[in-house]
């Protein structure tokens, strides 16, 4: 099979320091949720994967990783420019995903079809990476939990109406259950399981 021209092009520029500097505002992100983080590297994944969630499959995925793509992203050259870049594969079954990328405005079916770890293994669960319109702007969310102290506020847009009881279901499966990083073009900020979602002002 012929790779695509779109599929050979807009990685990183210097891998292993790229990845090493992503991979860090992860962990950060992970310990600090709600922190917005914008990446670094000069990253231009094909359409319609956004910069930060393509920095992030570089940064996290090898070839044994197995990879969801939603319709959308199926449909583009990102199966092809994840494996050429990273090596790893695309599968269709959502619990077999380490990772899943979920275009902009794509439906979100229950996150209880992905891997949910076990309580033996919670760490054997998949990270959901979810691309919306922006990070801010949005009706507000407070976010209580480990790494916060008393509340953060989080606004994006984009999110579809059924999050918040995705993930309430999500978060009583503790320690089992996903965890989720927003993206919206070169920014990011991260979701882990642990964290309590509510709406409403501070």
């Amino acid at each position: 099979m012929t790779l695509r021209t779109e599929a050979l092009t807009g990685g990183y520029i210097d891998p292993v320091h790229d990845a090493q500097s992503t991979f860090r505002m992860l962990m950060d992100g992970m310990a600090r949720p709600g922190t917005v983080k914008t990446i670094v590297p000069p990253i231009e994944p094909p359409a319609p994967l956004g910069p930060a969630a393509g920095a992030i499959a570089l940064a996290l995925c090898d070839n044994d990783t197995l990879v969801w793509l939603s319709a959308g992203l199926a449909k583009s050259p990102i199966a092809e420019w994840i494996g050429f870049h990273t090596g790893a594969p695309v599968t269709r079954e959502k619990s077999e995903g380490r990772f899943a990328f979920i275009e902009a405005g794509s439906p979100i079916a229950s996150f209880g079809l992905f891997a949910l770890g076990s309580q033996e293994y919670p760490d054997r669960s998949t990270t959901v990476v979810i691309e919306v319109s922006r990070l801010e702007g949005g009706a507000p969310l407070i976010l209580r939990g480990p790494g916060i102290r008393e509340s953060v506020t989080i606004a994006p847009i984009g999110l579809p109406d059924i999050f918040l009881r995705q993930w309430a279901d999500n978060r009583a499966l503790f320690p089992r259950g996903i965890d989720v990083v927003l993206t919206a073009g070169r920014q990011f900020l991260c979701l882990p399981r642990t964290c309590k979602i509510s709406t409403g002002e501070i």
